[in-house]
């Protein structure tokens, strides 16, 4: 019998991190069955997907799904338990490959930013392979080993925000069952007055038997715990919750058909975020004192304190790459917590880009006509040019610094600079570490900078670091429709000062190895956490004293805790972790090291920082960047290594395997790609052709293409009426847009028809009173008496009030409105002297647009996608154009099933798109007539939708 053999993918980054892999004890025909290249990089992955593919016939399900790669999950599980902050989660998942040959199973799941994984098991036919932590130089000497003796390695890369990606696959014969077992630790941390723990609950298919158990233990008393239903109304009740006065248990177990997507579904609605949140009983302003097993924990979080005044300057990138959803999210976002500033507060605002304004020359009093000017002031701004990070932040530096100098500072205030960017520098000093080093210089040590990194095109590693250095904190959000309550939620967590210049004291003949117990600043709904070595054996009672400024005086805070408090309630509770106190010190003293050595000068103390901290990442076993965990058989003959290197700034997307994607151009819309060639008759109903890129579509003598994704269904009709004539596609009074299209006429009759075509395509977003036109000689973009042009003879763009038009030579132009809603149309050109035929355009609009319920026209009245339902499909009069029957708002039509043409990348053969065709102008589709449809002029709505 040949060796086992397993090919692990981990991805565990922290923002975008990678692993190197190495596999031992491979057979002859490893690398044909994995697809691997010698190199070391991944060629292909055979599974497609980074989930697990649906089951058929699932011998330990009992029920069959109708799925053809006959995988099946029969044991689903997490479970997790909290104490006293510290999240241990444990994630089983039991899968067996059904099919006679041998398939790919993966096992992928997500995990918090920031927790540290610290076993990971994999039994493959009763053949367990086990975990270990080694350093890292003895993973890479193993890694060069392998290639060495020419075996395959991989190597994988992803990126992440606030969950990260771990993954394994393993290639196995069939009847062969695999259980996957992972294990993480994390503190969870107060923010905005809540815990909240977040599972990652995304199995990829139905599950016999899916369990959620967490169970909370919480010394100080469970003021509240609740349940957010996360995962959609489709689970509305299935979560229990019980509570007492210092535990809770909350449980979600839904049965395999409470899984389905829908009674006759073999896909799973589990798909998203399982999330607890609770706060805790808090009685004493000193903070509550844990202390067990030898370690203590201090708890620190005061209520009932007045705010500190504020000294805030928002410096905001206005740069050319914010252009579009960005800035519009952050204009809506600022106005928001412009709002939120107090009578007590100071602010102004810088916005950049290859230059610097400031709003005002200095810091301002918050006061509502000042808050309503701002406002203004950020409506106004659009985006262009370069990046000038090291000139903005100097310039508010020197604003603050000034402000001081001058005396304008309450002495009891907190002063800062909230610093949004999306990008680095172009313009200006371009070096990181010069920037890094001139904040730090002109930066006071009473104020603090707080980083926002939007999407990934910023160096976050870089804001990390300028934050940290500078007494602030550093996030990374996603640039699309929820960066603005993002944004707010992050200025929420630092608009409420409430302490100043904290500090933590204990008896130094007692305690040691205490982590960082001096902070800048306390902010309301957040919590400071303490933690150290206690020698309990000569000592009863812990004390602590804590000194800190408020707003109206110094305060003194002092707690006593009894070392021997906890012991009996910890031992009486089974689930309770026994070592939590020394994990959350473990968890603690890491992320200090790692923070520090990232702000280390010299290389002699990284060297030093890096072996403490390889120290404590082997002493508890977790993986760290210094560290890589071995996963490996009994005999030790089957070997597999996951390292974790250091962050790099750019690597791949999600779900790619060893290779850096292109940048995308920014001005093209995603769904603008080639859609996929449609099945043969045969296939048709095995495969949507919309799965990926869902368009409608008008094109030729003008075809309507409307599709519907939901239902995986094309639906196709001609209309057919005079040249002159403009027919409404989109009417939506409530959004103001409107898009008509006129028809032009062949040179003559073909088979005693005459051809119609769009000539014209007329766009009117009322709202920001621009129309566009574009006709088969001219791209115009009308504001009032104002009018632009581009001509199809060449490659640009025209940007106005956060409307982008872009024209691709010869071929298209894309219509972008805040890149909320998009548009393209395609030109077609003919030969000149063509007999018959003349120039046409063609339109494809995607359903993703964000209109209102009320939209209307031939296009618009299908978004959202209705119910459509097509039954007794037989042979047509033409063999290759079957026949049906389409049920549609309670008309029953007689549909032929054929192809249409998409032209997006092919202007002259297009790509096949399959659809069933509606005959007699659509009738029965759409609604009444086609002539309800026509209107007056090109930037007309429809009068009675």
């Amino acid at each position: 019998m040949k060796p086992l053999f397993c090919f692990l993918l981990l991805f565990l980054i922290s923002e975008m991190h990678s692993f190197d892999l190495v596999i031992e004890g491979i057979p002859d025909d490893l690398e044909n069955l994995l697809n691997l290249e010698v190199d070391g990089f991944v060629s292909k992955l055979m599974a497609g997907s980074g989930r697990y593919q649906r089951s058929a016939s699932d011998e330990h399900s009992g029920e069959s799904t109708d799925d053809s790669d006959k995988i099946g999950i029969y044991s689903y599980k997490v479970q997790s338990t909290i104490t006293s902050r510290l999240a241990s989660t444990m994630i089983q998942s039991k899968v067996v490959n059904n099919a006679k040959h041998p398939q790919h199973l993966v096992f992928e799941v997500q995990i918090p930013k920031g927790a540290f994984i610290d076993n990971f098991t994999m039994d493959v036919n009763g053949i367990t392979f086990t975990s270990s932590i080694k350093e890292k130089s003895e993973a890479r000497k193993l890694y060069a080993q392998a290639r060495a003796k020419g075996k395959a390695a991989g190597i994988v890369r992803s990126n992440a925000l606030d969950m990260e990606n771990f993954r394994t696959e393993v290639n196995v014969p069939g009847g062969t069952k695999v259980q996957f077992q992972i294990h993480y630790q994390e503190m969870i941390r107060r923010r905005l007055s809540s815990y909240e723990h977040t599972i990652s609950l995304r199995p990829g298919r139905l599950a016999k038997h899916l369990e959620v158990d967490v169970r909370i233990i919480e010394p100080q008393g469970l003021r509240y715990v609740h349940t957010p239903n996360t995962l959609g109304d489709h689970f509305d009740g299935l979560t229990t919750l019980s509570k007492g006065e210092k535990k809770a248990h909350i449980s979600f177990k839904p049965t395999l058909a409470q899984q389905r997507k829908c009674p006759t579904c073999s896909s799973t609605a589990v798909d998203g975020n399982f999330v607890v949140q609770y706060d805790v009983n808090r009685e004493k302003a000193a903070g509550e004192l844990e202390v067990f097993n030898g370690y203590f924990i201090h708890f620190f979080a005061p209520e009932n304190l007045d705010p500190l005044p504020k000294n805030i300057l928002f410096v905001i990138d206005v740069s050319g790459s914010m252009w579009g959803l960005k800035m519009k999210q952050t204009v809506e976002a600022m106005k928001a917590i412009l709002g939120q500033l107090q009578p007590s507060d100071q602010f102004s605002l810088l916005d950049f880009n290859h230059n610097v304004r400031c709003w005002r020359d200095g810091l301002v009093e918050a006061t509502p006509s000042q808050i309503d000017e701002a406002k203004n002031y950020i409506q106004g701004i659009h985006p262009n040019g370069g990046t000038n990070i090291n000139e903005a932040l100097l310039r508010a530096t020197f604003i603050l610094n000034e402000a001081k100098n001058l005396g304008m500072l309450d002495p009891n205030s907190v002063s800062m600079i909230v610093f949004v960017s999306d990008g680095d520098p172009t313009v200006g000093e371009l070096k990181l570490t010069t920037i890094q080093k001139n904040v730090k210089q002109n930066m006071q040590d009473d104020f603090s900078l707080h980083c926002l990194g939007i999407g990934f095109d910023v160096d976050y590693d870089f804001l990390q670091r300028l934050a940290q250095e500078n007494r602030g904190t550093a996030q990374r959000i996603f640039g699309n429709q929820e960066t603005s309550s993002q944004m707010q939620q992050f200025y929420s967590q630092v608009s409420t000062p409430l302490l100043r210049n904290i500090e933590f004291n204990y008896p130094q003949e007692s305690v040691s190895d205490i982590t960082q117990n001096s902070f800048h600043n306390y902010f309301g709904g957040s919590e400071i956490v303490v933690s150290g070595k206690v020698d309990t054996q000569n000592l009863q009672h812990l004390e602590s004293i804590v000194t800190a400024t408020a707003s109206n005086a110094q305060l003194v805070m002092e707690t006593l805790a009894d070392v021997e408090e906890l012991d009996d309630f910890m031992t009486k509770d089974k689930y309770a972790d026994p070592k939590f106190t020394e994990k959350l010190w473990a968890y603690l003293t890491v992320n200090q090291l790692l923070a520090e050595r990232n702000l280390a000068p010299t290389a002699a103390l990284k060297r030093n920082i890096t072996k403490s901290i390889l120290q404590m990442s082997l002493s508890h076993h977790i993986v760290t960047p210094f560290t890589a965990m071995v996963i490996e058989n009994p005999n030790g003959d089957e070997r597999m290594l996951a390292d974790q290197p250091r962050d790099a700034k750019k690597g791949c997307c999600p779900g790619t395997l060893g290779i850096t994607p292109k940048v995308p151009d920014k001005t093209i819309p995603s769904w603008a790609n080639p859609t996929s060639v449609a099945p043969s008759p045969a296939s048709a109903q095995k495969a949507p052709t919309f799965a990926m890129q869902p368009i409608h579509t008008v094109d030729n003598d003008p075809h309507f293409i409307i599709n519907l994704p939901k239902s995986q269904k094309n639906i196709c009709f001609n209309i057919n009426a005079e040249p002159g004539k403009i027919l409404n596609l989109v009417s939506d009074a409530d959004t103001g847009v409107a898009v008509n299209g006129q028809l032009i006429g062949a040179k003559k009759q073909e088979n005693e028809k005459l051809n119609t075509y769009f000539g014209k395509i007329g766009f009117y977003f009322k709202s920001k009173g621009l129309k566009v036109e574009v006709s088969t000689e001219l791209i115009t973009l009308k504001d009032g008496s104002y009018s632009t042009g581009l001509s199809w003879a060449d490659t640009g763009s025209i940007i106005r009030k956060r409307l982008l038009v872009s024209v691709k030579k010869e071929h298209n132009v894309t219509i972008t409105v805040d890149e909320e809603m998009s548009f393209m149309v395609v030109l077609h050109r003919v030969w000149k002297n063509h007999p018959v035929n003349v120039d046409f355009l063609g339109i494809y609009i995607p359903p993703s647009n964000l209109y209102s319920s009320k939209a209307h026209g031939l296009i618009g009245q299908f978004m959202p996608e209705p119910e459509v339902s097509i039954f007794n499909e037989g042979p047509g009069q033409d063999p290759e154009k079957p026949k049906a029957t389409m049920e549609f708002k309670g008309h029953k039509l007689t549909v032929t099933r054929g192809l249409q043409k998409d032209y997006r990348t092919d202007q002259v053969f297009g790509t096949d798109v399959q659809c069933w065709f509606v005959h007699n102008s659509g009738k029965g589709f759409i609604d009444g007539h086609y002539t309800d449809y026509l209107v007056p002029h090109l930037y007309s709505f429809l009068k009675n939708p």
